[in-house]
């Protein structure tokens, strides 16, 4: 489910960012894009992973990822780059999947008594 909503989430992103200025192309739309699919990418490569410490470490850039989403998107809200409407829908997916990934992390370092 967590990789569905993700990807949903990176589809999204990647609209928005057509609508941003051409001259943010190698600067907050880079960054946008960049971190929406580092959210993807890390969790699949930290899934991946066979120890617990190492998958911990993938999982956490993930969420961390997520998190600069979040401010991106509110970044661009307020330069009116993107509606109040989009920012609310694309906030609500990326606030999901961080919440997603909190409790796997969370899980995780029970597990390995962090």
């Amino acid at each position: 489910e967590i990789k569905i909503k993700t990807h949903k989430f990176i589809l999204l992103t990647y609209d928005l960012i057509e609508k941003f200025p051409k001259f943010e192309l190698y600067g907050v739309s880079s960054q946008l894009r960049r971190a929406a699919i580092s959210i993807m990418l890390n969790f699949v490569e930290g899934f991946a992973r066979f120890k617990p410490k190492v998958k911990l470490n993938f999982f956490e850039i993930s969420y961390g990822s997520a998190k600069e989403c979040k401010y991106l998107l509110f970044f661009a809200r307020e330069k009116g780059w993107i509606t109040i409407e989009e920012y609310d829908a694309a906030f609500k997916m990326v606030d999901d999947v961080s919440a997603a990934l909190w409790k796997i992390l969370f899980g995780l370092e029970k597990k390995i008594g962090k």
